[in-house]
């Protein structure tokens, strides 16, 4: 079963799902979850069930508890950031650190690399499709929950004008809903990525290119926290098979340099550097 999830206390999530319930054949069925209506559909012979919560998804880390059978969880979710720009991204949950913003410390949730491939390309896609002056991107792996299943966010961003924003909503639906209809074919290998900034241009070109898909990102400011326990658990907690690491090597501050190249080597991890 594939969880859709949004949230009463996030403006632009109840915005995409309004768009998904209008747009894909779900019906409400006679289950409710946190006293919300769960909505079904079958999509490209899978099961998706919608719920909606009454806390913040990023504090959503019980989920997998009353959804067991959840082979990935997709989070519709509002961005938001200081310079208000428009955004449609898409990452991980989890933390590289301190649980600062839900989640448990210096654990991740399991990243599907191809799922969030799917979804970045199908943004770009109705992003020219639509004519949104939206910037589409990767973000790097940040914020709670951190599960032990499949999971990433969908997000529209970056202020409440893009949050009430129906035309960019549906386009984040319409990009999940793609996303989750492809899961679980058949990929190959993913990748790491280390380094640049919280949106890492390069690593969105590259997947967007067909040149690599990425799991989890650590961004510049994380690497610090890199060792070869955090850069093992997030190979080993990524759907697809990882064998390398994609170093935006100019994005790594000089310090880190030597240290992140000494972990890479002790878990066995080969690296290009871009």
């Amino acid at each position: 079963m594939i969880l859709l999830v949004t949230s009463n206390k996030d403006p632009a999530s109840q915005n995409i799902a309004r768009q998904v319930l209008s747009h894909y054949p779900f019906t409400k069925t006679t289950e409710n979850f946190q006293e919300n209506p769960t909505y079904a559909a079958t999509i490209n012979g899978k099961n998706v069930t919608l719920i909606t919560l009454n806390e913040e998804a990023v504090n959503a880390q019980h989920l997998p508890d009353n959804f067991p059978d959840s082979s990935i969880i997709v989070f519709l979710s509002r961005h938001s950031s200081q310079n208000g720009k428009p955004t449609l991204s898409v990452h991980t949950p989890g933390n590289l650190g301190p649980a600062e913003l839900g989640g448990l410390p210096r654990a991740v949730s399991v990243s599907p690399a191809a799922a969030m491939r799917d979804a970045l390309k199908a943004l770009t896609y109705l992003k020219e499709g639509m004519q949104l002056d939206y910037e589409v991107s990767y973000e790097c792996t940040h914020h709670g929950p951190s599960l032990n299943t499949p999971a990433m966010f969908v997000e529209l961003g970056s202020s409440p004008e893009q949050w009430n924003d129906s035309k960019a909503a549906e386009a984040v639906a319409h990009a999940a809903i793609l996303a989750i209809s492809k899961f679980g074919a058949a990929e190959s290998t993913a990748v790491l990525g280390v380094g640049g900034t919280h949106y890492n241009r390069s690593f969105t070109r590259m997947a967007l290119n067909g040149e690599a898909i990425f799991g989890h990102i650590i961004p510049k400011y994380a690497v610090h926290l890199a060792d070869s326990s955090m850069l093992k658990q997030c190979v080993e907690k990524t759907v697809e098979k990882v064998d390398c690491a994609i170093l935006d090597w100019k994005g790594i501050k000089s310090e880190n340099k030597h240290g992140l190249l000494a972990a890479l080597q002790e878990i066995g991890l080969p690296y290009q550097k871009i």
